[in-house]
């Protein structure tokens, strides 16, 4: 039996690309792609799969949610994350959210058959690298290693820091994300409190900065 596969990417040439990649293996079949959360709800749905591949940047939506949302739904539920993000920042994230792997977009053609392979025996699928960093923290060096850096802050402090660097005001912000201006204003101070930074304008500077380095925007 083939385990059916749910891919969520709101790039069609992708999508496109990724089924095809796929479909050629004996032991795996697409059935079903969706490009917003939206789609995804009703393809889980509908169509049952085994597994589901879903980008971290869901054009207005953050794919972390809809991991959180199909873990709850469904215990052990496999998922691979795949984004352009930083691994060192974002992996432990997605695994934190309910996926089991974590691949970088530019590497996704030779890693995602082999994810998918460990993920559906078990296994949890990330880089070396990251494999290393989280046994880091198992050893208490967490305290660290997040003092004063991005991996500090909770998922929706980093939303906020992430449209900060997109040039966003407080009140486009509050508007996005359906949240009071206070509340925008709240998350605002605690993470310039736990990066350490002085006033607005140095939350701006690093804020531009980080987004920048991290590939956020997308088409």
């Amino acid at each position: 039996m083939k385990s059916k596969i749910l891919i969520v990417d709101d790039h069609p040439i992708f999508r496109m690309g990724m089924k095809e990649l796929i479909d050629q293996e004996d032991d795996f079949t697409v059935c079903a792609v969706a490009e917003d959360i939206r789609e995804a709800r009703k393809a889980f749905a509908e169509k049952v799969p085994d597994m589901a591949i879903i980008d971290v940047a869901l054009a207005d939506d953050n794919g972390l949610d809809l991991v959180e949302e199909l873990s709850a739904a469904r215990k052990d539920f496999p998922m691979l994350v795949l984004s352009m993000h930083d691994e060192s920042v974002w992996a432990e994230r997605a695994l934190r959210a309910g996926a089991r792997g974590y691949v970088m977009k530019k590497e996704a053609s030779e890693s995602v058959i082999a994810a998918l392979r460990n993920m559906r025996e078990g296994k949890i699928h990330v880089s070396n690298s990251m494999v290393s960093l989280l046994l880091n923290k198992l050893q208490g060096d967490s305290d660290k290693q997040n003092t004063g850096t991005e991996e500090s802050l909770t998922e929706r402090e980093l939303e906020v820091f992430r449209h900060i660097g997109a040039g966003l005001s407080t009140r486009e912000i509050a508007e996005r994300m359906t949240l009071g201006i206070k509340t925008i204003g709240t998350y605002r101070d605690r993470i310039k409190q736990k990066l350490g930074l002085k006033n607005a304008a140095e939350l701006i500077r690093r804020a531009v900065l980080w987004t920048n380095s991290q590939n956020i925007h997308t088409s």
